[in-house]
């Protein structure tokens, strides 16, 4: 889990630079025992704090907690509002909690008289969850939420069909060639604003490209030993941007990117 020692050194070099921190990748922030405090030092310092979450942790007490740090941005993902449907993708996991844990954020909102954090609920469509949509908006609205959002999945091995592909096609980053076969809709123009737009710090200081770099293979630098701005400015950096504007295709974590295909309703 991200280190608050860490964190404190790296937003100590980014602050003059940086408007807004995305607290999540490939994990669930609210298992960090810090978590709520660095967002708190975050705000302090005047970024824009947004996080996701599953909403499996969100006691009475870790909500007041939650509107307490001045999270601006709070999404909670909602896969499914019947429970097999949320299981299907979310294995193990409880819709009633977060149901729940919805409750008790809009309740604390309403006890500590806030507008934040600003809360939505965001549906992943899937194969299993397709005829859902117009009901999730329908259960956000009545909750309170203060925004549905619907959005596209990521699938892997997607090439040959998946069961999680939806058969909506306005709602499928994939389409069937006449062969039988899938392909992502985007075209895989050599071109990525993310590229100078932001990147991703992992848990133990890497520096990666993005977030579809979900494994940290293309570590470009480690602030454990590094500066950022060193990082941000190196050749290894400028040459990952180089290798994206010559051949993307040929870049793995690129071939399954969403850049250029509609994600959100």
């Amino acid at each position: 889990m991200l280190n608050i020692n860490l964190f404190e050194k790296v937003i100590a070099q980014i602050k003059r630079h940086v408007h807004s921190l995305t607290f999540y990748f490939q994990g669930e922030p609210y298992l960090n025992p810090d978590f709520l405090e660095m967002v708190k030092i975050a705000n302090d310092k005047k970024f824009y704090t947004i996080t996701s979450t599953n909403a499996h942790f969100l006691s009475e007490e870790i909500a007041k907690k939650t509107i307490l740090s001045k999270l601006d941005k709070l999404i909670i993902s909602v896969d499914g509002i019947t429970q097999e449907a949320y299981e299907h993708y979310r294995v193990g996991g409880s819709l009633n909690k977060v149901i729940e844990g919805t409750k008790e954020i809009i309740k604390q909102k309403k006890l500590y008289k806030t507008n934040t954090p600003h809360l939505v609920w965001q549906f992943v469509v899937f194969k299993s969850n397709q005829n859902q949509i117009a009901l999730v908006k329908k259960l956000g609205k009545e909750l309170g939420v203060d925004e549905v959002k619907i959005k596209t999945a990521q699938i892997y091995d997607f090439e040959n069909g998946n069961d999680l592909i939806p058969e909506l096609e306005n709602y499928s980053r994939y389409k069937k060639d006449e062969n039988g076969t899938f392909k992502i809709k985007n075209k895989l123009l050599n071109q990525c604003w993310r590229m100078w737009q932001g990147c991703v710090i992992t848990w133990d200081g890497k520096i990666v490209p993005c977030c579809f770099d979900k494994d940290a293979k293309y570590k470009l630098g480690n602030l454990e030993v590094e500066n950022f701005k060193d990082i941000w400015f190196s050749d290894p950096y400028n040459n990952f941007r180089k290798s994206i504007l010559e051949s993307r295709n040929k870049i793995d974590i690129c071939s399954n990117c969403s850049e250029g295909t509609k994600v959100w309703e």
